[in-house]
């Protein structure tokens, strides 16, 4: 089988997507018309919806006082045109338990009419802040608000059913309702507690029916079997109850002129906007997350929170219009709906659809529901809205005060008062935590420990004084910052005391957090004793300890620019190398050629071939950030350094600060991943065999963490076919282990520029006696049959895609990585493998200088290593 990625980006002439590769594909030909299509997944979610959707929506109108068509007016819109527009495919729109508050104030204060006017002109809001494109700060808010004003919203609805539940009549606020309650269950209608704890029951029961056979029932929502089963119960004993009457449409009330007060109108506006808009986008962003979660390719995209503000806006305008209640994204229907399998839009519409017919074909039967049955409903809904899980997570985050004032503020002012109550508590919050620092001082075994527990700023700076200035002269002191945030002042009052401490012959370690933050860190004097320099320009510290470099540049050749508040010396010195640091170094078949395949002559600043120059190992001559220094050819190994230190020394140094660092800042962030791999074993997908060259970090160009990759490098990435080991099995061994014992599913060959053993097979050492070979030499042998396909043109070419390679070297690295995936599948381990469709091979080719992957392919009878490009992810 060809080492290959599929056949797809084979072609490396092929055009680019004319489309976003998230967006649909283009529509068919214009001589084509586009058939109507709906997968069988859609309609059966659409059911599902349907039959939660219908008592839910009555249920949510009866509480908030409105006709009882409104609720299916906003169903059936929220269905068709949110669902249409709307940005999140999967989210099922309608009235919603958390407007069912604001609705029925308004109800209360304006009339019907005039709340459909409000309706629409939040509608319109909606539209206007769609357009602006601010649906990602509307995330913003603190969840913690969020989910207070629900609970208040939550508790409000559940305080007014019990009335309808007992058999009386809500009324308009919770203080109300709370002082009605004792009248109301000394006046208890019986036959309405009866359908109301029946409905209950089959509510909670429904969903834990056990065995085969309760797995199917479970398919019915339980909602419609609570209100049903409440219904003909009812009917079926006789009870006399208030029951849902709906009108003739001829006589539905559609929405009129706005009547009231300027700014009383305002506000109902924007608490119609803004609880719409919150909880459609929260729901859009939750719809997400249960996609990702289900099993199996998702072909459904994410949700355009933009999109759907203008979705629910024009939902919002149509619902207004037509006399129905205020639209929004539903948890509980769009949640059945990802449940049910629903693959695109076509569900929600469906759904709507569905509501329409019942509305027109279903009111004799609607007729029969008691009331008290759907208020059970609505109040089992309302105190779900009070859930145990977010309050665990508030408390835990410490942001229970904001929760509780939300909800708190929101049962007895309202939700736009909760809500503005509900941030100012949140800014409190966050203002007392930035102002709140705490700073310890103890002394354990002789050590003198400063802990620092919050954000570090100037107001804390004169404490944290005190506290340094506790630490004796001479001491040993570790500042421990357990914080995300320092300020300059608070930065320069710990740097000027570390200065004077260590100056004065004491030593300090600041650890935190976050490493490379910044703060430099003196050496104990152990490691800064003789004073040498690093890459720094300063005595002593380490070369990240003043960069601000990503994770997996903490190597000791890496360059980067330091931070803005480095003092200038350090800037000047930072990563200053001589001119062998750019890379061109060379050993002999090492793996540590030339730059981008030229390879290093004796000249000025080279040394002779098989020597190194320059940092290109981690041998790094200082003298361009010592002042006075003498700029030279780097220093032979064990010779002294312009700083004074022997190379050797230096190199161990070098070691202790990186074994150092990774304890005091890695280790505690993966050491519970890999006491899991230790105890699970190593299980990788991968084999991957590259090059030993020091600048090819695996880990790094793969993306690629502990248990991930079984690496095998040696020097030039050589696969020495079966029976010509020579004495050294350790690459077949690896390949049998690998395949035999691990079962990797895929092997890959990454050769790379530059590659100093390839340069070695071009240019072989002169006066090499056949008698008296070397280890390397009788090593690279093995990449002879690379050489031969270059000069000899035999087999298919290997090119690079868009350009030619640039020298004979490149040419050599290339077709390297083909023979040795030939190489590989002579093994028998291999190829046993590959037959049994257990394995697939690849090859990658990684320029160092350009930072680029190139993925083997094969095209027109030819071999093509070709870039990779973001659509090669969906592989």
């Amino acid at each position: 089988m060809p080492a290959c990625v599929p056949t797809h980006t084979a072609d490396p002439n092929r055009p680019e997507r004319a489309h976003p590769p998230h967006s649909p594909p283009p529509g068919p030909p214009p001589d084509r018309p586009r058939r109507p299509r709906v997968a069988g997944a859609d309609v059966s979610a659409a059911i599902a919806v349907f039959l939660i959707a219908l008592p839910l929506s009555l249920g949510i109108a009866l509480a908030t006082g409105a006709p009882l068509q409104a609720g299916l007016v906003a169903a059936a819109v929220g269905g068709v045109v949110a669902g249409r527009i709307g940005g999140c495919p999967l989210q099922v729109s309608g009235p919603a338990a958390g407007l069912t508050v604001v609705t029925a104030d308004l109800i209360q204060q304006y009339g019907w009419r005039t709340t459909c006017a409000i309706t629409v002109l939040a509608g319109l809001a909606q539209i206007g802040l769609g357009c602006l494109r601010v649906a990602r700060g509307a995330l913003a808010v603190s969840p913690a608000i969020v989910h207070g004003m629900l609970a208040g919203i939550g508790i409000t609805i559940a305080v007014a059913q019990v009335h309808i539940v007992l058999g009386g009549t809500p009324q308009s606020s919770v203080p109300d309702n709370l002082r009605a309650l004792p009248s109301q269950l000394a006046n208890v209608d019986p036959a309405a507690v009866a359908v109301s704890v029946l409905t209950l029951t089959l509510l909670l029961l429904w969903p834990k029916l056990p065995g085969r056979a309760g797995q199917l029932l479970r398919m019915v929502p339980a909602a419609l079997v609570a209100v049903a089963g409440a219904t003909v119960t009812a009917a079926a004993a006789g009870l006399v109850l208030a029951e849902v009457d709906l009108p003739s449409w001829r006589s539905h009330a559609l929405a009129g002129l706005p009547e009231g007060p300027v700014l009383g109108l305002v506000a109902a506006v924007l608490t119609t906007t803004l609880v719409c808009s919150v909880q459609s986008l929260l729901g859009a962003v939750a719809v997400d997350k249960l996609v990702s979660r289900r099993p199996g390719p998702s072909h459904v995209p994410r949700s355009d929170l933009d999109r759907e503000l203008l979705g629910q806006g024009t939902a919002n305008i149509a619902s207004g219009c037509l006399g129905g209640l205020p639209v929004a994204g539903v948890a509980v229907r769009s949640s059945a709906n990802v449940r049910a399998g629903a693959v695109s839009r076509n569900s929600t519409m469906l759904h709507g659809v569905l509501v329409v017919l019942a509305a027109l074909l279903m009111v004799p039967v609607l007729e029969f529901i008691p009331l008290a049955s759907l208020a059970a409903l609505v109040m089992a809904v309302g105190i779900q809205m009070v859930s145990l899980h977010h309050i665990r997570t508030v408390t835990r985050h410490r942001e229970a005060l904001v929760y509780a004032a939300t909800a708190v503020a929101v049962v007895f002012a309202g939700v736009l008062e909760g809500v503005a109550l509900g941030i100012a508590v949140a800014v409190g919050v966050a203002l007392h935590r930035l102002t709140h620092t705490r700073i310890t001082h103890e002394v354990k075994e002789g050590v003198h420990h400063v802990h620092v527990r919050g954000q570090l700023t100037f107001l804390a700076v004169p404490r944290l004084s005190r506290a340094l200035h506790l630490v004796p002269q001479g001491a040993t002191g570790v500042v421990a910052l357990d914080g995300s945030f320092m300020d300059h002042a608070a930065y320069e009052a710990l740097q000027d005391w570390q200065n004077t401490h260590t100056a004065r012959g004491g030593s300090v370690e600041i650890t935190g957090r976050r490493p490379g933050t910044g703060v430099r860190i003196a050496e104990p004097a152990a490691l800064t004793s003789p004073p040498m320099t690093d890459g720094t320009g300063e005595a002593g510290v380490p070369s990240g300890a003043g960069c601000r470099c990503r994770p997996w540049t903490a190597w000791r050749n890496h360059q980067c620019e330091p931070p803005l508040f480095a003092p200038d010396d350090a800037r000047s010195g930072h990563g200053t190398r001589d001119s062998g640091a750019t890379g061109d170094t060379s050993e002999a078949g090492g793996g540590q050629g030339g730059h981008d395949g030229r390879s290093a002559r004796p000249g000025p600043g080279n040394g002779p071939p098989g020597t190194k120059t320059g940092a290109g190992t981690g041998s790094v001559s200082n003298t361009d950030s010592v002042p006075g220094a003498v700029s030279g050819p780097a220093s032979p190994a064990g010779s002294v350094s312009s700083a004074g230190a022997p190379e050797a020394s230096r190199t161990g140094a070098d070691l202790v600060r990186g074994l150092s660092a990774f304890q005091r800042s890695t280790a505690p962030l993966v050491r519970g991943e890999l006491a899991r791999l230790a105890r699970e074993g190593q299980r990788p997908a991968q084999l991957f065999l590259t090059c030993a060259d020091s600048r090819l970090v695996t880990s790094m160009i793969t993306s690629s963490g502990p248990g991930d990759l079984f690496v095998v490098r040696n020097v030039g990435n050589l696969v020495p076919p079966p029976g010509e080991e020579s004495g050294d099995d350790s690459v077949a061994a690896a390949l049998e282990y690998a395949v035999e014992v691990l079962a990797v599913r895929s092997i890959t060959v990454c050769g790379h520029s530059g590659c100093g053993a390839m340069q070695a097979l071009l240019d072989p050492r002169p006066g090499g006696t056949p008698g008296a070979r070397t280890p390397l030499e009788r090593w690279l042998r093995h990449g002879l049959p690379s050489l031969r396909r270059v000069r000899d043109g035999g087999g298919p070419g290997v090119r690079l895609a868009g350009r030619a390679p640039a020298d004979t070297a490149e040419q050599l690295c290339l077709a390297n990585v083909v023979q040795q995936l030939e190489h590989l599948r002579a093994h028998e381990s291999v190829a046993r493998a590959l037959k049994d469709g257990l394995l697939t091979l690849h090859g990658l080719y990684f320029h160092v200088g350009e930072a680029q992957a190139y993925l083997l392919t094969e095209a027109t009878g030819e071999r093509v290593f070709d870039r990779v490009r973001a659509e090669d992810l969906v592989l």
